[in-house]
C-alpha cells in the first residue's frame, strides 16, 4: 500500500541523499525526463529513478503516491515549463495561437514523455493554470459561455492530439522515420495519372508539407472558426 504523501516542508528538512543531494518534486521530475528520453517509457521505474537520483526507490513514494502520480506530474511540468514567461497581449487569437505553439513545442521536445501525458487529465497546478488562461482569454474576447466551452474543448484536445501525433512519430527509430518520409518521393510521387490523378497532381506539394506538423494549419482553422462564431 503507497505511503501517504508529505508536505514540501517536511521534504525539504530530510537530509539529503548519499551524493549530498536534497530531493525534491521538481528533481525527480527532471531525473524522470532524462530516463524518458534516454530509454523510454519502459526505462521509467522506480528502481531506475532510484540509481540516476542515488536513493533508494521507496524514498520516492514520499513525493509521489506512485508512478502514475509521477507520470501527472511529468505531464504538468511540461505545461509549466511551455507557459513559463507567457503574458496575455489581449488580442484573443494571437494569445490562443501563443499558447498552443507553446504547448505543442513543448511537448515534441519531450517526445516519449507526450506519449505518456497527452491524454491524461493532471488536475495540478500547471494544467490548471493554463486551462483558467484559455478560458479567460475566450470569456474577456466575448465569446458567450457555451462557446466557450467548446472552443476552449476543440483548442486542447486539437493542440494535445498533434503533440500525441508527432510526439509518436519522433519516437520512432530514425531509419523508420527516413522511410516513412521517402514514401512521398518513393512512392507517392511515381504514381501514374492515370490511375491516382488526385495524388499525381498533388505530389510535390504532398511531398513538402507531409514531412512536417499540420498543427499550426490546424490551429488556423480553429481560429477561423472560432472567429466567424464571436
Amino acid at each position: 500500500m503507497p505511503k501517504p504523501v508529505i508536505s514540501e516542508d517536511r521534504r525539504r528538512r530530510r537530509r539529503p541523499t548519499r551524493s549530498g543531494t536534497v530531493l525534491s518534486e521538481g528533481l525527480i521530475v527532471e531525473a524522470a525526463l532524462r530516463l524518458l528520453r534516454e530509454h523510454g517509457s519502459a526505462g521509467l521505474t522506480a528502481r531506475r529513478l532510484g540509481l540516476a537520483l542515488d536513493c533508494d526507490p521507496s524514498t520516492l513514494y514520499r513525493y509521489f503516491r506512485g508512478m502514475d502520480d509521477l507520470t501527472l506530474a511529468i505531464g504538468d511540468a511540461l505545461i509549466g515549463e511551455a507557459l513559463t514567461g507567457w503574458t496575455p497581449t489581449g488580442e484573443w487569437r494571437t494569445d490562443l495561437r501563443t499558447i498552443g505553439l507553446r504547448i505543442h513545442a513543448q511537448y515534441v521536445a519531450h517526445p516519449q514523455a507526450a506519449l505518456l501525458t497527452t491524454n491524461r487529465v493532471t488536475g495540478r497546478a500547471h494544467e490548471l493554470a493554463a486551462d483558467e488562461a484559455v478560458l479567460d482569454v475566450l470569456r474577456t474576447a466575448g465569446f458567450p459561455l457555451p462557446e466557450t466551452v467548446r472552443v476552449y474543448h476543440a483548442f486542447i484536445d486539437q493542440t494535445l492530439a498533434f503533440a500525441a501525433l508527432d510526439a509518436a512519430s519522433l519516437t520512432l527509430p530514425k531509419d523508420s522515420q527516413r522511410a516513412d518520409e521517402d514514401k512521398w518521393h518513393s512512392t507517392y510521387a511515381r504514381l501514374p495519372h492515370t490511375t491516382h490523378p488526385r495524388i499525381a497532381e498533388a505530389s510535390r506539394l504532398l511531398a513538402k508539407r507531409m514531412v512536417t506538423s499540420a498543427y499550426p494549419t490546424a490551429l488556423e482553422m480553429l481560429l477561423d472558426s472560432a472567429e466567424r462564431s464571436l
